[in-house]
């Protein structure tokens, strides 16, 4: 519910008033008691946010955020490629261990 600026055009007298947005607007002024409030259109209060949750990184302009998009894909991208150079690595080292001779179990001779 916003906050609202009154101010009587009598009395001079200004105040404001926490009120629904869909309440009619004050007509009484609370101090002289005449009929001549106006309500004041003002900038109003700026935005407060409470709590855990808001991060600057919310509010980000679409440019920045489209160039996050592409430098995520080039990451992933870059991803992929590495997976499969590590999978190719492993492949020919495991052909190699093959190869190696077994000498386990065998005795020097003398």
């Amino acid at each position: 519910m916003p906050t609202y600026e009154y101010i009587c055009q009598n009395c001079g007298y200004e105040f404001e008033r926490f009120q629904s947005i869909t309440a009619r607007p004050m007509r009484k002024c609370p101090e002289c008691g005449k009929s001549a409030l106006k309500r004041l259109v003002g900038s109003g209060a700026g935005i407060i946010f409470k709590g855990s949750g808001f991060y600057q990184t919310d509010y980000r302009s679409e440019s920045y955020k489209e160039g996050q998009k592409s430098e995520k894909k080039a990451d992933e991208t870059d991803k992929d490629t590495a997976k499969k150079k590590t999978v190719d690595k492993n492949k020919d080292s495991k052909t190699t261990d093959k190869t190696k001779p077994d000498t386990k179990g065998k005795k020097k001779s003398s």
